[in-house]
């Protein structure tokens, strides 16, 4: 019998919605991260408690609802911490993210809104097995990656990170560029991806695609991942790629394993911080500068200052379309030695773009 399924953002690698699937609860001990799952929301949720679909799109769910999701782990230092392999014998867990991360919530803040509660219902079986999100997985060949980035690092999450990616595109692809976007770690939500989309990336790109639902894994593990990803990014006819590493480094994320592994093709790092203080420990953190805070701490003059004070280092509120010139000169000036930047090309862009809106 086919059931109306909820697909979540995570299911969006496979083809569940267009194939007949079996779903059969499976023995604990066989259980791993990434195994795709049935969910009933079997309790009335929290009002307002939405789930993002293959689409991106956000659905409000009720009570009765079957989702498809999968197995994974979030450490978010402002809303949740929670682990799947925490859920015990009687099967009850929690969705810890919209885009359908099945675990067990071990701590939430209480400015959190309550997570959807779901009952495990089964495993997806394809062809007789488990699916699992590394079934999935893109699996091209090797590639050597050579595109520039400019990278968005942050003090912790909802710093401004995608806000800032968002602008960055924008103003690169005003200058003529052919950016591609990517989310190098985090917890597998789409539509942060979708909004650099909708910024002007021609592609986008994270860590779902090569089968991880989120990157609280094993290092090596994540290592490996991240190479297909570069692979597969490899492969497209780009100028740049404004990449972001979700959360903060000090996160279990893997975001400093990311950062290291990307530092020979990094032209620019824009650090987003939450606070002026942070900028200090994020530095540290990384051991490297920044070439441009970010970000809500820079939200007033008053934060711009104390950045200053602090740091030395040159801080913007990209929210101001004053501060563009300066930020499109800052990119021309770090993209122009990898030839991404014709010299001269964000000026005559910034005129162009003048002379159309006067």
């Amino acid at each position: 019998m086919r059931h109306n399924y909820l697909f979540s953002s995570l299911t969006r690698i496979t083809d569940f919605s267009e194939i007949d699937f079996e779903v059969e609860p499976q023995g604990r001990g066989s259980w791993q991260t990434g195994d795709y799952v049935v969910g009933l929301v079997n309790e009335p949720p929290s009002r307002g408690a939405m789930l993002e679909l293959t689409s991106g799109r956000m659905i409000e769910v009720t009570e009765g609802d079957l989702i498809v999701g999968a197995f994974g782990n979030r450490f978010a230092t402002l809303e949740l911490t929670g682990d799947w392999k925490h859920i015990g014998e009687d099967g009850r867990m929690t969705a810890l993210t919209g885009a359908g991360i099945f675990g067990k919530v071990e701590s939430k803040s209480p400015y959190c809104s309550p997570p959807i509660p779901v009952q495990y219902q089964g495993h997806v079986m394809v062809q007789g097995k488990p699916a699992r999100m590394r079934d999935y997985a893109h699996r091209g060949g090797p590639a050597e990656f050579t595109l520039p980035i400019v990278l968005l690092v942050g003090s912790s999450m909802s710093a401004g990170k995608t806000t800032s990616a968002k602008i960055i595109i924008r103003r690169l692809t005003e200058m003529g560029l052919t950016v591609i976007g990517a989310k190098l770690t985090g917890a597998g939500r789409y539509r942060d991806i979708l909004g650099m989309l909708d910024a002007g990336a021609m592609e986008i790109f994270d860590f779902v695609d090569v089968g991880l639902p989120s990157t609280v894994c094993p290092e090596d593990e994540y290592r490996d991942a991240l190479q297909q990803l570069m692979s597969m990014m490899a492969g497209a006819s780009a100028d740049v790629l404004v990449a972001e590493a979700g959360a903060s480094p000090l996160e279990p994320y893997n975001g400093a394993v990311a950062v290291a592994q990307i530092d020979p093709h990094v032209r620019c790092m824009v650090l987003c911080a939450s606070d002026p203080y942070s900028v200090l420990g994020v530095i540290d953190a990384f051991g490297r500068k920044a070439d441009l805070v970010a970000g809500m701490a820079t939200s007033t003059e008053a934060g711009v200052a104390l950045i200053d004070r602090l740091s030395g280092l040159k801080a913007l509120n990209l929210m101001d379309d004053r501060s563009w010139p300066e930020l499109d000169d800052l990119l021309k000036a770090h993209l122009d030695n990898t030839g991404a930047v014709a010299p001269g090309m964000a000026g005559a862009a910034r005129a162009a773009g003048s002379a159309r809106t006067s």
